[in-house]
């Protein structure tokens, strides 16, 4: 395998493993906002705004991954 076959390999494992954990984090998220405001929809504005801001940092993590991808696939 040469030098190019590697870095676009690498970008991809990248890209893959580095978007799974935030898909699985914002899934476990939602559930468990769901789940607390079923069970106090009093509390429904407090739960959505730490719900949205959870979502965010773990969408960041998926967003360093891409970034990361990009500097390898483009360096």
């Amino acid at each position: 395998m040469d030098v190019d076959s590697m870095r676009l390999l690498a970008t991809a494992i990248t890209i893959g493993v580095g978007v799974f954990a935030p898909a699985i984090a914002v899934g476990m998220i939602g559930a468990s906002a769901l789940g607390g405001i079923a069970r106090n929809p009093e509390a429904t504005s407090k739960i959505q705004t730490n719900m949205i801001l959870a979502i965010a940092f773990a969408e960041a993590l998926g967003i360093y991954a891409l970034v990361i991808a990009l500097i390898l696939k483009f360096t």
